[in-house]
């Protein structure tokens, strides 16, 4: 087991245990989010035959050169319906939106170029061949490589499934995680916090982190201060893709979860990153390397947070099929000077605001790895290097972004 690590190190170990979980055959409609794990082609063409691009006139582009041809309405053509003949010289039909042109036909006219009275029509302007058409297999063509495997499925997807008429689909699961926290002092969000007492709220905040990142928690309660309960959730936890604790993983009287998880067969494979918050991570495998992955996270809720963005979240994205594994950064300007020691990788909750092309980083103000506000108010982690003591005002400093939104923000 590797102890005292760095961030990069942490990383590369958790993610060099990653495989895409295996697929499984999902309705088309219950894709979304998930990765494709098999190409996609097309067994049609789409659009199957010219058709109309607009309401209007299906003529011949000869006919129609030059402005004021006038030409008699032979018949209609519906959206889904089919020409009764060709259209000949000198005549047009009447098209919808959608409908297939009739043969003969090679132009469609707006509805709004033209005039029509009495079974004529006048068209008011020169219309080039081929204006107003889509063409057979504009979209797709039979045989096409519509998705590829490791597509993710948004909803264009499910559309050009449905179009396609594909309703299974193979597609990777998404990753089951159990999570557990612990400790004689913790009490559930319904329950009042008597007596020196504090609500479970890691087990929450890092389920939502789950759902967030397309995973399916399962929240297994509270494991007390003993090592019966504690193996007891823990077992229960190794059954999933998988297991997340906050139980602790310090070496204090009452931290039994090292030692328990080392009963139950579980491998870890490093123990300490040099990071704030966050320093006493743990992170391994169950069984012979194929079980359970597991991490040990640290009990303080910021610490929790940031070390599930900073390493959980990456492996289920992984574990679901998912290519983007990283969030995205930027480049900020400190609005003040930040100070450290040298020696850890420092994650400071910051707020982003725009000045001109550029964002600032502000603090979010008590960065204690016990105050969960620091969180709600943060739009990113400001990335403090390990070696350095100091950012000046001003400066500019790498910041991992957690709200997207950002990028939407008016320029003040």
């Amino acid at each position: 087991m590797r102890t005292g690590i760095s961030v990069p190190e942490a990383r590369a170990v958790v993610l060099e245990q990653a495989r895409p979980l295996a697929p499984e055959v999902v309705a088309f409609e219950s894709a979304l989010g998930r990765v494709l794990a098999e190409d996609i082609r097309s067994s049609r063409t789409l659009p199957p035959a010219d058709c109309s691009a607009m309401d209007g006139y299906a003529v011949r582009a000869a006919d129609v050169a030059r402005a004021g041809a006038r030409l008699r309405i032979a018949y209609e053509v519906a959206a889904g319906a089919q020409a009764p003949r060709a259209l000949a010289a000198g005549e047009a039909a009447r098209i919808f939106t959608g409908a297939p042109l009739p043969p003969g036909a090679d132009t469609v006219v707006r509805q709004e170029d033209t005039e029509a009275r009495a079974g004529e029509v006048r068209v008011l302007v020169a219309v080039p061949r081929g204006e107003s058409v889509r063409e057979a297999g504009e979209d797709v063509k039979d045989g096409d490589l519509v998705l590829a495997a490791g597509a993710r499925v948004g909803p264009a997807e499910i559309g050009m499934l449905a179009a396609l008429g594909r309703t299974l689909v193979h597609a990777h699961r998404h990753p089951r995680v159990a999570v557990l926290s612990g400790g004689d002092e913790l009490v559930e969000p319904h329950e009042a916090p008597r007596g020196g007492r504090i609500v479970s709220s890691n087990a929450y905040s890092i389920s939502a982190q789950c759902r967030a990142a397309g995973a399916l928690p399962n929240n297994l309660g509270i494991a007390r201060d003993t090592p019966g309960d504690l193996e007891r959730l823990l077992r229960a936890g190794l059954g999933a893709d998988v297991l997340i604790s906050s139980a602790g993983v310090s070496v204090g009287d009452h931290d039994h979860v090292r030692p328990t998880l080392e009963k139950l067969g579980v491998r870890l494979l490093f123990w300490g990153v040099e990071m704030k918050p966050g320093y006493p991570i743990a992170f391994g495998r169950a069984g012979d390397g194929s079980g359970a992955f597991v991490f040990g996270l640290p009990g303080n809720p910021v610490s929790a947070m940031v070390t599930f963005e900073l390493f959980a979240r990456p492996l289920l994205l992984a574990l679901a099929g998912r290519r983007d594994l990283a969030r995205p950064e930027i480049h900020a300007l400190a609005s003040e000077p930040f100070h450290k020691k040298p020696g850890r990788e420092h994650y400071v909750r910051v707020c982003l605001a725009r000045r001109g092309d550029d964002f600032v980083a502000t603090p979010t103000g008590n960065q204690s790895s016990g105050v969960l506000r620091s969180m709600t108010l943060a739009d990113g982690l400001l990335v403090f290097p390990a070696g350095a003591s100091e950012i000046a005002a001003g400066a500019r400093a790498r910041v991992i972004v957690l709200d997207e939104s950002i990028f939407a923000r008016a320029i003040g």
